[in-house]
Order: C-alpha cells, then sequence, then structure tokens
C-alpha cells in the first residue's frame, strides 16, 4: 500500500489519508487528494453512464 493514497470518507465527507475512518464508510483509495475530493462526483457520472448504456435493459421482461 502507497502512504500517497487517499479516500473520501461517507461519514465526515472530507478527504482522508491511510488512518482514517473504517473503509466501510469510504471510498477510494485513490492517487491523490484531489481525485479523492471528487468521490462522490465520479460516482454520479458511472451511475449515469451505467442507467443510459444501451446494452442494459432493466424494462424488459423475460421469458423464463
Amino acid at each position: 500500500m502507497s502512504e500517497n493514497e487517499y479516500w473520501f470518507c461517507l461519514t465526515h465527507h472530507t478527504v482522508e489519508g491511510r488512518d482514517g475512518c473504517k473503509n466501510a464508510d469510504r471510498l477510494g483509495p485513490y492517487a491523490s487528494s484531489a481525485e479523492a475530493a471528487r468521490a462522490l462526483e465520479k460516482v454520479e457520472e458511472r451511475n449515469e453512464e451505467w442507467d443510459n448504456d444501451p446494452k442494459w435493459n432493466d424494462d424488459e421482461t423475460s421469458d423464463s
């Protein structure tokens, strides 16, 4: 594990180093503090991409 890893704490909404809150309460690790600070934005962007992925359709019914 690198010393230069950062996490975004979901409890405190702050960027933390390795000795922060428990991993279940944070996103990461990220290579920089700036990347960790954007964690929630990145989650939102990925969710938007997945929601609009033409290869996936929750509305289809299967003939099982």
